[in-house]
């Protein structure tokens, strides 16, 4: 375990030096020396010291005399206590791993001071875990700006959604509409033991998650894991029998799949990324499903539009993924606040170039996985201020919550966050 804890640490600390969570575990997960059960200790402890990060600092300041020179031994730190506050394993076994852990890390001196910080938590605990509340970073566990945005833009709101964020999120499944209902499949997780129920359209979520391998059906194609939210993008398309539909920025494909599930279409998978691209194809291969995958740039039609109108175009754009927080707990830490201008100016980029394949009364979906306003609807306030032939439509279907926060899906405890905007070229 000493060797996970040291693994988790040096991948918090890449994380917060600007690489994502899931490279980093990537490069270290096929370590020989590791188990499965390592792996998934070494998964769930790092995605955990990052979810809690605000607090664990907050403590660690309470705990710490002085500054420690080395940071090594503060990520070590980090990644105990989250072992400490947060999980059940025996605390005398965290507390002797890192401090084996600090001989790895060829920092044998810091054996004392690690032993010490992590047993005068175990003393304090309950008074640590107040105190460090005393801040919105100890409390939230996010960034200042991020808190500071989110109480401007949803001031009612804002501690629900920081809260919702440090959840372990749902896993929730799309039903393969082309090979059997909701219901069927209800009954297929009820006669393995697996707890479910249904979200309305395709969507199930389990009561607990499992591994995709123990899901029936799964290799056969009838399911999918797709958040609830993501799922509302196909039926907001409104595809018809025989729509020439582009998926724009299609990878890794989820949506794209659930168009061809639910409509008898021809569409193209347009992506920018190669490998991303061929985790399209085997999705699309797992369903028995059959798209043009393309590989080209959304925002130069010029470099891969055969000049054949879309019917249909779902633009998922790149986005802060600020309301995917408890999926990606590295994303809070890794944003930074001119991040969010750089994404609304390639976002305004994106939908100004698919304007031009759309035809005339075709529809174009934006959707983004972000809560911020510059992203959403600031977004598309400005897009149809530049382009008088545009009309922004109520969204289909019976997604009251949508349509009542004009597009913009909040997280909750049943889905993540998500804009929707539905525009028709007129």
């Amino acid at each position: 375990m000493d060797e996970v804890q040291r693994l988790a640490a040096s991948a918090v600390a890449n994380v917060l030096a600007g690489r994502s969570l899931d490279a980093e575990l990537r490069a270290v997960s096929g370590r020989p020396s590791l188990t499965p059960q390592d792996r998934g200790a070494l998964q769930d402890i790092a995605y955990g010291t990052l979810r809690f990060l605000g607090q664990l600092d907050a403590m660690l300041d309470l705990l710490l005399e002085r500054p420690l020179k080395d940071a090594r031994v503060r990520d070590l730190l980090r990644v105990a206590l989250f072992q400490l506050a947060h999980t059940r394993a025996a605390p005398h076994a965290i507390v002797d791993h890192a401090v084996r852990a600090c001989i790895a890390l060829n920092a044998p001196a810091a054996k004392g001071l690690v032993n010490a910080v992590l047993r005068n938590f175990l003393r304090k605990r309950d008074a640590l875990l107040v105190e460090a509340r005393q801040t919105d970073r100890g409390r939230y566990s996010h960034p200042q700006w991020w808190i500071d945005k989110l109480r401007s833009q949803h001031p009612s709101l804002a501690e629900a959604m920081l809260a919702n964020a440090n959840l372990h999120p749902p896993l929730t499944l799309r039903v393969n509409a082309r090979r059997l209902s909701v219901d069927a499949y209800l009954a297929s997780l009820e006669s393995e033991g697996i707890a479910a129920r249904a979200l309305g359209g395709s969507a199930v979520m389990l009561e607990r998650p499992v591994p995709v391998e123990r899901l029936p059906g799964f290799a056969e194609g009838d399911v999918s894991v797709q958040d609830a939210a993501a799922q509302y993008a196909a039926p907001f398309l409104d595809v018809q029998p025989g729509s020439r539909v582009l998926d724009a920025c299609a990878a890794p494909g989820g949506k794209t799949a659930h168009i061809l599930e639910i409509g008898e279409v021809d569409l193209i998978a347009l992506d920018n990324d190669p490998a991303r691209l061929e985790r399209v194809q085997s999705n699309l291969t797992r369903l028995n499903l059959n798209a043009r995958i393309v590989c080209g740039d959304a925002a130069q039609p010029a470099q891969w539009w055969d000049g054949v109108e879309f019917d249909r175009i779902l633009a998922d754009v790149p986005c802060s993924a600020s309301g995917v927080v408890r999926r990606h707990p590295d994303i809070k830490w890794l944003r930074r606040p001119h991040d969010i201008a750089r994404f609304a100016a390639r976002q305004s980029e994106i939908l100004d170039a698919l304007w031009q394949p759309l035809a005339i009364d075709g529809k174009l979906l934006y959707v983004t996985c972000s809560v911020f306003r510059e992203e959403n609807q600031e977004q598309i306030e400005h897009f149809l201020a530049r382009h008088q032939d545009a009309r922004h439509l109520t969204l289909p279907g019976p997604h009251t919550n949508a349509q009542q926060l004009a597009g913009q899906i909040l997280p909750d405890e049943q889905h993540d966050g998500f804009f929707y905007a539905l525009l028709q070229k007129a």
